[in-house]
C-alpha cells in the first residue's frame, strides 16, 4: 500500500502483495501494478480499511485488498472490474 498526497488529494493505492510488478491484460484493460505507485509498505488489514477512510480516491487491485473494500462497505461488489482474473476498483470521494 502507498498513501500520497496531490492537488488536495490523498490517494490510497493498494494491490495484494502477489501482484507487485506484474502486468495484466483483458481486452481494452491493461493494468501494470508497479510498486513505485502501489507501493512496497505491508499494512494489517485494519490499518489498510482505516486508510480507506482517509483517502479521496483510492485505486486497488487483488483479491484480498478488493474484498476488503468491498466487505467495509466502502466498493459496491457491481463496480468491481476484472483483467485476466484479476479484480480491479477505483473510489472517489467527493467532500463538500
Amino acid at each position: 500500500m502507498k498513501i500520497t498526497e496531490a492537488q488536495n488529494e490523498v490517494i490510497l493505492a493498494a494491490a495484494d502483495s502477489d501482484l507487485i510488478d506484474k502486468e495484466f491484460r483483458e481486452g481494452k484493460f491493461h493494468i501494470k501494478v508497479l510498486s513505485g505507485f502501489y507501493g512496497n509498505a505491508r499494512v494489517s488489514d485494519n490499518t489498510f480499511i482505516a486508510s480507506l477512510g482517509l483517502c479521496t480516491i483510492a485505486n486497488l487491485v487483488g483479491k484480498h485488498v478488493v474484498r476488503l473494500a468491498t466487505d467495509s462497505d466502502f466498493i459496491d461488489s457491481e463496480n468491481v472490474i476484472y483483467i485476466d482474473g484479476i479484480p480491479y476498483a477505483q473510489l472517489a470521494k467527493i467532500i463538500e
